[in-house]
């Protein structure tokens, strides 16, 4: 196959029918327009919904990346920007304020940036109801049930064979999205409408990949445990560029699970496992008030709003035994794929966890 192009294509994609449509993006794809098959595919789904499409651009969207031509320096982007928010310990922003300069501004200098209503009420119910529906997916699956009752909601993602991660991940309330075919369409479909693309490629100042072992689906459990202190930088390595979209689908950080979040730029990656952690990839609480005193915030969110981050970002899940509600959320990291040979060379130390989070096209 020649390799991929992966400029985006002119917004001219017709829709066609399904079975048109997968010979037609076939085509393409063997002729390295992976974009364009990709594109085809989303708008033929879109005019008619087919589990077939949506299992193929699962596999299509992982082979694109690992065909395409990427490339080798970063592109320039600012790494220092005014501060659009001064005095905000953790900034907030309306869909109306949604651009890359609010967004570079509140992570560079604050950490995170909140975005009430990203996602309006009907976006928050087909989403919850998709949760619902892959973790019933799941469920049935690992009952031994077969997927033919499990799928289209839940259809193990090829490239992720480990089925006890799979288990660990549903104990806390999760599932990944590509392991989800209609769910990852209609998450990529919400941030599309939401915005997401354009910022997240302006931010990069590149194409962007998802990462498919860090897009997750969660419902969690109102007596989760603490999941510690952390930044995913200690998983992803800390020379990427990376940023987060974190959605809540229910209201959450009082009655609910939330998250608990330093209100602080951090540039490095804080040391894990020492005194007070409970596991070796937790930042201990002391560790955390040493690099951020008083700086710790536990914000309530509404269904529909977003918190965006990156990777030296210091949080944790919000829990406490007061707490009697499920949490219903999305989280979906993007990385710049001229940081990928960053990522998998990570520290080389022995032991360390797999950097391979799986990118594949956007």
């Amino acid at each position: 196959m020649p390799p991929v192009d992966v400029t985006p294509p002119p917004d001219r994609t017709p829709s066609l029918a399904p079975d048109a449509a997968l010979a037609r993006a076939d085509e393409l794809y063997a002729q390295g327009d992976a974009i364009e098959a990709i594109a085809l595919l989303t708008a033929a789904n879109a005019t008619r919904r087919d589990h077939r499409i949506e299992r193929r651009l699962v596999t299509m969207r992982f082979d694109a990346f690992q065909a395409a031509r990427w490339p080798q320096t970063r592109p320039a982007v600012p790494d220092a920007v005014e501060d659009l928010f001064p005095g905000a310990v953790l900034p907030e922003i309306g869909p109306a304020d949604l651009d890359v300069a609010h967004v570079r501004s509140a992570l560079l200098n604050h950490g995170s940036l909140i975005v009430r209503g990203l996602v309006g009420p009907e976006r928050v119910a087909q989403l919850t109801a998709d949760i619902d529906r892959a973790l019933a997916g799941y469920d049935a699956w690992f009952a031994g049930k077969g997927l033919a009752t499990a799928a289209p909601w839940f259809e193990p993602f090829a490239h992720e064979p480990k089925k006890v991660e799979r288990k660990f991940r549903r104990d806390v309330g999760g599932v990944l999205v590509v392991d989800s075919p209609p769910s990852l369409f209609d998450v990529i479909d919400t941030f599309d409408a939401a915005g997401i693309r354009r910022i997240v490629t302006e931010f990069f100042g590149e194409q962007p990949a998802l990462l498919a072992k860090k897009w997750t689906l969660r419902r969690v459990p109102h007596d989760t445990g603490d999941s510690g202190w952390h930044q995913d930088g200690s998983f992803m390595g800390g020379d990427i560029r990376s940023l987060n979209v974190w959605l809540a689908l229910s209201h959450c950080g009082d009655n609910a699970p939330g998250l608990d979040v330093v209100g602080r730029r951090l540039d490095d990656i804080v040391p894990t496992g020492t005194e007070g952690a409970w596991l070796d990839w937790n930042v201990s609480p002391l560790m955390v008030e040493q690099v951020a005193p008083g700086a710790v915030v536990r914000p309530i969110f509404e269904a529909g709003d977003a918190l965006i981050f990156d990777h030296f970002n210091l949080h944790r899940t919000a829990a406490g035994p007061d707490m009697t509600n499920d949490r219903y959320a999305i989280e979906a990291w993007f990385l710049a794929p001229s940081t990928y040979e960053l990522m998998m060379a990570g520290d080389g130390a022995e032991g360390a966890p797999p950097r391979d989070q799986l990118p594949m096209i956007y």
